[in-house]
């Protein structure tokens, strides 16, 4: 999404924020949005968490920036390496604002439009029927670039969609209960899709602690 929209939904929470504020934590690093070919900013959902993270702390405790930053550095690390980052909210469908181009795609996540397609063919990203990527298949292709960096190829990331698709339809078959409760129709639908958001994180929860618990076993983390 591009800056004024963060703006807009930034301001509902914070309305003092301004579009020059938002910039001026791009300046102190505080956010890294991507940019396109032609140097627009591009936000994700991430990157507005992240703001409202930083205006919360700036707000309430009255942090320094400096402090902001190696707080959420620290907790995103910990995040990561916990396997506690996911939450059921992360998996509500994002604002679908991010359109990109095969050309942008790659050149935000440093990959060769080459590899993008490989990708793509694999069934790890998908693109619409307009030819554009959504926020889902840049989060994937940055986190293929990184693997990229330890030897990944795509075919080695096959193995990461085929347990998706498996985990996915097992998601749906053990929510699908919580939508069959008597009540209005739409009310069902919430419930079996909250359901589905919140089996989901503990799947994420779940496969990274039992990792982790492998790689320290094996005594090799």
């Amino acid at each position: 999404m591009s800056i004024g929209e963060v703006h807009s939904l930034l301001k509902r929470d914070f309305p003092d924020v301004t579009i020059s504020k938002i910039r001026f934590l791009e300046t102190e690093g505080l956010v890294i949005p991507a940019r396109t070919a032609s140097g627009y900013r591009r936000f994700t959902d991430d990157d507005v968490r992240r703001l409202r993270d930083v205006l919360t702390l700036q707000r309430d405790q009255y942090l320094p920036l400096k402090v902001i930053r190696e707080q959420l550095d620290h907790s995103a690390e910990n995040a990561v390496i916990a396997g506690s980052g996911m939450r059921p909210e992360d998996f509500r469908p994002g604002a679908g604002r991010l359109r990109l181009t095969r050309a942008e795609l790659a050149e935000m996540t440093e990959l060769d439009e080459s590899y993008v397609a490989e990708l793509e063919d694999l069934g790890l990203v998908w693109v619409s029927p307009a030819g554009h990527y959504d926020e889902d298949a840049a989060t994937i292709c940055q986190l293929a670039a990184r693997l990229a960096g330890f030897g990944f190829e795509g075919r080695h990331m096959r193995s990461f969609r085929v347990v998706a698709d498996r985990e996915s339809g097992l998601i749906e078959q053990m929510a699908t209960p919580f939508g069959r409760t008597t009540g209005r129709e739409g009310d069902s639908k919430v419930r079996s899709q909250e359901a589905i958001r919140e089996i989901a994180a503990l799947f994420v929860q779940l496969h990274a602690s039992l990792l982790r618990a492998e790689l320290t076993r094996a005594g090799k983390a």
